[in-house]
């Protein structure tokens, strides 16, 4: 099998007018986390040899939670194959494709979808206080950090920031994060996510003692 990464797998699909929502057509494998007028998050479950049906997805990153290997049929029925690196990123562009799991294990992934026509140009952080972060995936439209928090780590009340979040929780943790509008969280699960839109004010705190890993896609 010929190993392609799932940017390589996806960078041709034609856009066809057939394909639909894939929470729509395919609810038992795309399960919508949240949904806003910045982005909608879906949860993408496929057990081994489980099949897609034909979808279509705007300019959206992939954050695969194991790995795994899936096959893409693409509109004019070319077959590629993507291995989905655990805790990884990839940005894929707008495009129609039906899906497979070929490896052993689930396909279980963070899908993040785009909605904005073009994208934005907030200036992302190099570095943030309290958190180390390195870029695992980039393009014009947002920056995916693997970032670890310190145990001290804390944004006071009425923090803001120029840019929108998603956060993806990489396994159990204590952190603190009220942002206005939105019920706090402070006990997370891996796989859990929260956004934080640019200019609304927030607070975090690593209340657990120690470093705790989590995704955090910081869009222009």
């Amino acid at each position: 099998m010929k190993a392609l990464t799932l940017a390589a797998a996806l960078a041709t699909l034609p856009l066809v007018a057939a394909a639909q929502d894939p929470a729509k057509v395919d609810p038992g494998h795309y399960k919508v986390l949240l949904d806003n007028a910045t982005v909608r998050v879906l949860k993408v479950s496929v057990a081994p040899g489980g099949k897609t049906p034909a979808h279509a997805h705007p300019d959206s990153l992939l954050v695969p939670l194991a790995d795994g290997t899936a096959r893409f049929t693409l509109g004019d029925g070319k077959v590629e194959d993507a291995v989905l690196a655990k805790e990884s990123a990839v940005f894929t562009p707008a495009g129609t494709h039906t899906g497979a799991n070929t490896g052993a294990g689930a396909i279980d992934a963070i899908l993040i979808e785009f909605k904005a026509a073009s994208p934005g140009k907030a200036t992302l952080p190099t570095s943030r206080p309290g958190l180390q972060q390195a870029v695992l995936a980039e393009s014009p439209r947002a920056v995916a950090f693997k970032t670890t928090t310190a145990p001290d780590f804390q944004e006071p009340a009425g923090s803001t920031h120029e840019f929108d979040q998603v956060v993806i929780a990489l396994g159990p943790s204590d952190v603190n994060l009220a942002v206005e509008g939105q019920p706090p969280v402070t006990k997370w699960q891996r796989g859990d996510v929260q956004f934080i839109g640019r200019g609304v004010a927030h607070e975090a705190k690593n209340t657990g003692g120690k470093p705790v890993n989590m995704m955090i896609v910081a869009i222009k």
